[in-house]
């Protein structure tokens, strides 16, 4: 990485997916990486230490003065009044940029780079980009918010002169730069998923959003491609440019690379894909969800563009099959034939909604129990909170966790769980909310009590650590289920 030999770096909130891995990225470079973080959580926290950076609980002025960094990486969650910020304010020596300025200056500069927006899909088609690069022979650098199970780790610097494949998020860099993290990152290929409301702790309305992407596409160069989702009017707007080659994914006619003949039960999934009206590959996998296979058109468009933009279909897609998924991404923590256990990352309404889709289509006879944290800043309020009572009916039980930090949102805008609650008894789903990490476990356990004839799935949705609820849970059934043991609460 030009400039930076051997340096001290300290990461001011290390242990958020994408500072984690780009922790990794610079160790991996040569440099001595360390840093801090308040609620420490898998996984980034158990990757770092398997890497043997050492991550530190809280934040100390003076243990950051003894540490003598030689550049302070400033995470975007890190706000004014954090002791270790406030250090480096006052200190004025010691260098701070955000992330995304560092990645640019250091890492992105001269590459082809595949730069993955949108509100949904980010990190599996980063990593479906990066993986089918990679199969193809060449070798990828690639930064994922997250922890694929199909490369070795989340980041990677790759060849000189070799394509990198990014996560663009719309979040904004720091708090001294508001501007969207994907303008820093130089995109020769623009990837837009979909476009809705989101960050409402940032953005103010969907034209908002809408305006952040119009900023991304517009630094990429007149060599570059975009691409956006026919199914999604935002992103077609977006895509309306004259300075670069726009092409569209989707699942109607009209479409560039259209999906075909999609097809998801308890079998597995299968769909093919068609380039131009020609069949470029059929696919069969075991990833669940349409929005899964919409990702994977995208990233094969993107990779295909980037290493054979004279004939795409050159690109080998047999890699798909064997794609196993990230992390945290409709990851099954304890299966059995009385119960299954899924830990989701969905925190949107349309992320919950789709998944609940896909679930009911792989598990048709399953009691699905669906358990939701509004823990992010924008399912904290009640904008989404009529779609999210739409997507939470889609189960047999819903239990809605307790609200991250409410004292941060104005009781007039926060997400009200008990008209949540009430709206899906009426409509005869069941459905609890708790006001604590502690009953949302009760409410679980008095559930699983109950006896039932059917499997039960129970998908827990959250984009953080939830109390641990979800490890806890699986431990104890899969103990419970040991031989000897008395059998878990839901085998009846």
């Amino acid at each position: 990485m030009a400039g930076m030999v051997g340096m001290r770096i300290y990461f001011l909130g290390i242990c958020g997916t994408a500072m984690g891995n780009a922790a990794l990225l610079l160790r991996g470079a040569g440099h001595d990486i360390l840093g801090s973080d308040s609620g420490v959580y898998p996984p980034m926290s158990d990757v770092l230490a398997a890497a043997g950076i050492p991550v530190l609980e809280g934040f100390d002025a003076d243990r950051l003065a003894k540490a003598v960094p030689d550049l302070v990486v400033v995470g975007n969650a890190v706000s004014r009044g954090n002791p270790e910020l406030e250090w480096l304010l006052a200190e004025k020596k010691t260098a701070f940029p955000s992330l995304p300025a560092l990645l640019h200056d250091h890492l992105l500069r001269g590459r082809q780079n595949i730069v993955v927006a949108g509100t949904h899909g980010k990190t599996t088609t980063t990593t479906l980009a990066a993986l089918l690069i990679k199969a193809n022979g060449r070798d990828p650098g690639y930064l994922i918010g997250g922890v694929p199970l199909d490369l070795p780790g989340g980041a990677r610097a790759g060849g000189l002169g070799e394509p990198f494949v990014i996560e663009g998020d719309e979040y904004d860099s720091a708090l001294f730069d508001k501007r969207s993290k994907f303008i820093h990152y130089a995109p020769h290929v623009a990837v837009i998923n979909n476009i809705e409301f989101d960050h409402a702790d940032i953005f103010r309305d969907e034209a908002d959003v809408c305006r952040a992407f119009d900023h991304f596409v517009r630094i990429v160069p007149d060599n570059g491609y975009i691409l956006v989702n026919a199914d999604d009017p935002r992103a077609v707007e977006i895509g309306k440019v004259s300075w670069a080659t726009v092409y569209s994914v989707g699942t109607q006619d009209g479409a560039d690379l259209v999906i075909r003949r999609f097809v998801e039960n308890s079998e597995g999934v299968s769909f093919d894909l068609e380039w131009r009206g020609k069949v470029w590959a059929s696919v069969r996998w075991d990833v669940w969800c349409l929005c899964n296979a919409r990702n994977a058109a995208m990233a094969a468009l993107a990779a295909g563009l980037t290493i054979f933009p004279d004939d795409i279909t050159r690109l080998d897609l047999s890699a798909l099959a064997r794609f196993q998924g990230v992390k945290r991404r409709q990851e099954i923590l304890f299966d059995s034939s009385a119960i299954t256990v899924m830990e989701d990352f969905g925190h949107h309404p349309t992320a919950v909604h789709a998944m609940l889709v896909s679930l009911r289509n792989r598990y048709p006879e399953s009691e699905i129990n669906a358990v939701f944290e509004p823990r992010s800043n924008t399912s904290r309020r009640r904008v989404h909170q009529e779609a999210l009572t739409t997507a939470l009916a889609l189960a047999d039980f819903a239990c809605l966790g307790p609200i991250d930090r409410p004292e941060k949102i104005d009781p007039r805008e926060r997400l009200d769980t008990g008209a949540v609650v009430t709206r899906l008894r009426g409509s005869g789903v069941e459905a609890e909310s708790a006001g604590s990490h502690a009953e949302v476990w009760e409410v679980l356990q008095k559930r699983l009590s109950q006896a039932t004839d059917r499997h039960r799935l129970v998908v827990i949705f959250t984009n953080g650590s939830f109390g641990g609820i979800m490890s806890r849970l699986a431990e104890e059934l899969k103990l419970a289920n040991e031989p000897g043991n008395k059998p878990a609460p839901a085998a009846h």
